[in-house]
């Protein structure tokens, strides 16, 4: 059962509150007209992530039938390869329930590299992309059909899509007799985590997904009841007025929860130069600075709001917030304008590099670790740090273009930034946080600053059919992302690490030192 505590739901006003109570009805009853006229079109046609409770029950015996199947293949390694709302669900579902998912959301070539299992007659790759167009998914599927191949495999045996019915990727599936199970066309993909998006890849690892949609059902009943936690938590959020808000789950039974969470509220809230920013922190003590609420997820544990429940009333708990949130906020929850202004850009750097090469770019500073480009004109690394912490903002956001997973010392970035500064500060691994923080960024209160951190790979893997690599690809979405902040006039730098692990260190020890 659903609980929600804590001395900050005192903040939210009996105004805020009895204009949730109004509404909840109308949102219940898919009314795709409460969030404005502009938002109309796009609400028409995702607003079936409230039925998914009930709705995804007639997946169940479609994922029996592929669970069987891939027993009888006796597959023994999940690859899932998605971006977005496609694997930060079934990522919380693996860590919750303690199995093993391989999730690749990234285009680094050191990570895809590590992810490639030992013995691929017994893997199954899940490609999960709703528009069936996902340029970082189609690469994964171009480079795992190839190694299937290689190693004389029929990648019929080895693959299962995920994608709206009538994609390009439904299509050429289909075509390729690939096995292909159709979500729901009338969900957006952040809200997926109880379709087929979500369910798939939870299934095939050994979870079974009638719990999470009981367990969803039940909560959901409640929502439109006076003072219910849909309500509370969205007027609360709301009322406190400050951008920030910091999520942990590190003490919790839901572990990675808050990188869910961090996507869903980000990218539908941060519009119209408005919006709530999710910070997922390390823990209670954590520094975020500012205002901000601290939201945990365990009983009795150090936060202004605690939130516990099971998995599956958490996720439509929180899609249910965020779209009364929008609400509030007046903004459309279910577009994401500028994350495809980032594909955009992507997409134009690519097509104007010579023979599929990063050019050269003159830095402003550089030593033999890593290279550094900004406006600054200062001749070492600590005036070039001081400089950009000198920028008047709001929050800092770090964008790690690195491989999570490998480069960890990155994760200690966030902590040190934060008590630095003195500002929120958020950390994404790129390009993961491009479908998550980066709508915000760019749509959001235009306040941020951003340290974009990028660097050279011990070894770079080609793409099938293109003619760039996935170390091009993932230069390409990172300096494309860089243009569109450039262009708003954000503070910017970025560090190019030379040598990842030693360049890493040196940033460290540099933003360490004040």
């Amino acid at each position: 059962m659903i609980s929600v505590s804590g001395a900050a739901l005192s903040i939210a006003t009996e105004e805020t509150t009895n204009s949730l109570i109004a509404i909840v009805d109308r949102l219940a009853a898919k009314d795709h007209t409460l969030w404005g006229a502009d938002a109309e079109a796009e609400a028409a046609v995702r607003l079936n992530w409230i039925d998914l409770p009930t709705s995804s029950r007639a997946l169940l015996p479609e994922l029996d039938a592929l669970t069987a199947w891939a027993r009888s293949r006796e597959i023994s390694s999940i690859v899932l390869a998605g971006m977005g709302g496609s694997s930060l669900a079934p990522e919380v579902i693996a860590k919750t329930y303690k199995k093993s998912l391989t999730v690749l959301d990234t285009t680094d070539p050191d990570q895809i590299n590590a992810a490639i299992p030992a013995d691929l007659a017994h893997t199954l790759v899940v490609v999960g992309s709703k528009s069936g167009s996902t340029i970082e998914t189609a690469s994964h599927k171009a480079f795992f059909t190839n190694l299937f191949v290689d190693a004389g495999l029929n990648p019929a045996d080895h693959f299962v899509i995920v994608t709206d019915p009538g994609s390009p990727l439904d299509k050429s599936a289909r075509a390729d007799g690939l096995r292909v199970i159709n979500a729901d066309p009338n969900v957006g993909g952040r809200y997926s985590a109880l379709s087929a998006f979500g369910l798939v890849p939870a299934a095939l690892i050994g979870v079974d997904a009638s719990i999470l949609l009981d367990d969803a059902a039940s909560a959901a009943e409640k929502f439109v009841l006076p003072g219910s936690a849909a309500i509370q938590l969205a007027a609360t959020i709301f009322d406190k007025g400050e951008q920030n808000v910091a999520f942990f789950d590190s003490d919790s039974d839901l572990p990675g929860i808050s990188d869910w969470i961090e996507q869903l509220i980000a990218e539908s809230t941060g519009k119209n130069q408005t919006g709530r920013l999710p910070i997922a922190i390390e823990s209670a003590a954590s520094p975020i600075a500012g205002a901000g609420l601290k939201i945990g997820f365990r009983e009795g544990g150090s936060a202004d709001l605690v939130v516990t429940g099971s998995l599956g009333e958490q996720f439509i708990l929180w899609e249910w917030v965020t779209a009364l949130l929008g609400y509030s906020l007046k903004v459309d929850p279910f577009n994401q304008p500028n994350v495809t202004e980032a594909k955009e850009r992507t997409g134009a750097l690519l097509s104007t590099w010579n023979d599929g090469k990063v050019p050269h770019f003159k830095p402003a500073f550089e030593n033999e670790l890593l290279a550094v480009y900004s406006s600054s004109s200062a001749v070492d690394l600590a005036g070039q740090l001081e400089d950009f912490f000198a920028h008047s903002s709001h929050y800092i956001a770090i964008m790690a273009y690195l491989s999570r997973g490998i480069d960890e010392g990155a994760n200690k970035l966030r902590e040190i930034v934060a008590a630095r500064s003195g500002k929120g500060t958020t950390f994404g691994w790129g390009p993961r946080f491009l479908h998550s923080t980066g709508q915000f960024h760019k749509g959001g209160q235009h306040n941020g600053a951003f340290l974009q951190i990028t660097g050279e790979n011990t070894g770079d893997l080609a793409i099938p059919h293109q003619n760039f690599s996935f170390h091009t690809l993932l230069m390409a979405q990172a300096l494309g992302d860089g243009e569109a902040l450039s262009d708003r006039k954000f503070p910017l730098l970025r560090l190019h690490l030379k040598n990842r692990e030693l360049g890493l260190a040196l940033l460290l020890e540099e933003l360490a030192k004040n």
